[in-house]
């Protein structure tokens, strides 16, 4: 097993000069293999890829390899999002994808993760089988190799989306920023589809993503903030890197935090539809007060968009999502995707704006505020920082009480005046991360300084 292979909260990612054809040729034979072992052996498999520059020429190497391990294979005709592929999955009937795609990750880096034949993100019992099999790829001269063919992946998904949320849009005024990355041409194009006037930002391929990662962020986004004052839009939407991922711009708030989009997109849903909601233990309590005078129920997951989407197949949940910006809904593939949350976000504001929206809830529900920092932390730390953390938490915590602790994925504090501290590991980095949330901006900020002096001793 090649140690600089290891796959994390959403597939293995690393900078060029560790992500080598070598590696990734060994990443497709370990799925080639892990399919024979999971009764897929020579089924049609997908290979998707995002608009990084290396992106395209990984993806056929990977399809070269399977197609050599006697799978037909499936090359979008463009790089396109990754939720794209993952429907493409379910609506074909495939044994699986492998996507490459770094995320919201900088340039210099890349990356590729397995998603099984359910189109859901591959739990941890599936991607630990491919790491147990990476080798070399060895080809049999007496296999039959595979075809491999290129397909349009964007029609089939636009036409499930809008079978899926009908809505007509004529009216809306929309400014879309894909951020240099694989939602170009799809998002803004759905959008166009059902009615909206849409003014394209940031639409065009850029190999530095114009010098910010793609990571729709409150930094990254100010320019959106700004082009949506500037053309008197109703709303502002962006996508990361590979559009599994939404932000939210509106004209009075600018950056919607994405706690404030969940819950008002659900409220949303629920003026037509019923059903559970399904969100991290780092999102905010404002969607449990949302479904609580809905009479509907809100579970708890640990953090990954994985966990997320077991627990919505499970409770057959209306919404799924996390903080960082990760939804999907019931009747769509259990994977997040910010193309179709974008149609769903439109649909949202051309029936009431976001800003009415959320002031509404917010005066119903009270104020929530919610933030979070990082502490650094190797990773060969991180496991002894958690275990640590059992006996280091004290029973109050900035002049608040413990109430009970949430041990799911790190430690939860949940404190009686109802807000709350979450401690726990990165999975993307080698970081400890400190979330916060209360009834404002100045106790989170003391929950979080309480955090920073809780984690820095133990790491």
């Amino acid at each position: 097993m090649d140690d600089a292979i290891a796959f994390g909260t959403d597939g293995w990612r690393a900078t060029l000069d560790v992500f080598t054809t070598p590696r990734v040729r060994a990443v497709a034979q370990a799925t080639a293999d892990h399919l024979a072992d999971v009764g897929h052996a020579g089924e049609t498999v997908a290979v998707g890829y995002d608009a990084r520059p290396t992106s395209r020429e990984f993806a056929e190497e990977i399809a070269d390899v399977l197609a050599a391990n006697g799978h037909d294979v499936v090359l979008p005709e463009r790089d396109c999002p990754t939720p794209l592929v993952a429907h493409a999955i379910t609506e074909r009937d495939l044994a699986g994808a492998l996507v490459v795609t770094a995320s919201h990750n900088p340039p210099e880096y890349n990356g590729v993760k397995f998603i099984p034949d359910d189109g859901a993100p591959a739990l941890p019992h599936v991607t630990e089988s491919i790491e147990t099999h990476l080798r070399p790829p060895e080809a049999d001269p007496d296999a039959e190799r595979g075809r491999i063919e290129e397909v349009d992946l964007v029609t089939p998904h636009a036409e499930h989306c809008r079978d899926l949320v009908e809505t007509d849009l004529d009216g809306l005024s929309v400014v879309y920023d894909a951020m240099h990355g694989s939602g170009r041409g799809v998002t803004d194009a759905l959008l166009e589809s059902a009615g909206a006037d849409v003014e394209r930002h940031r639409c065009e391929r850029d190999a530095d993503f114009g010098g910010t990662p793609p990571e729709p962020d409150y930094a990254n986004l100010q320019a959106l903030a700004l082009a949506v004052q500037e053309h008197d839009a109703d709303l502002g939407i962006a996508n990361d890197g590979d559009a599994d991922r939404i932000a939210v711009v509106t004209p009075a708030r600018g950056f919607l935090d994405e706690n404030l989009f969940f819950a008002a997109t659900y409220d949303y849903l629920l003026e037509e539809r019923s059903g559970p909601a399904i969100r991290t233990v780092s999102t905010s309590f404002l969607v449990d007060r949302v479904t609580a005078a809905r009479g509907e129920e809100t579970y708890e997951t640990a953090v990954g968009f994985k966990w997320v989407a077991e627990e919505m197949g499970e409770r057959d949940a209306l919404m799924g999502g996390e903080e960082s910006g990760g939804f999907s809904i019931r009747g769509h593939v259990r994977e997040k995707d910010g193309v179709l949350m974008a149609l769903v976000a439109a649909a949202a504001a051309s029936e009431e704006s976001y800003d009415r929206r959320v002031d509404r809830l917010l005066a119903e529900h009270g104020e929530v505020h919610q933030s979070k920092i990082s502490v650094d932390c190797p990773e060969d730390r991180k496991a002894a920082v958690v275990a640590d953390l059992a006996d280091a938490l004290p029973d109050e915590i900035a002049g608040v009480d413990v109430e009970r602790v949430n041990d799911a994925d790190g430690f939860k504090a949940l404190l009686e005046d109802g807000s709350w501290l979450l401690v726990r590991p990165s999975g993307t980095e080698p970081k400890m991360r400190v979330y916060a949330e209360a009834s404002s901006e100045a106790r989170v900020e003391e929950l979080l300084a309480a955090g920073r002096d809780l984690v820095e001793p133990l790491v």
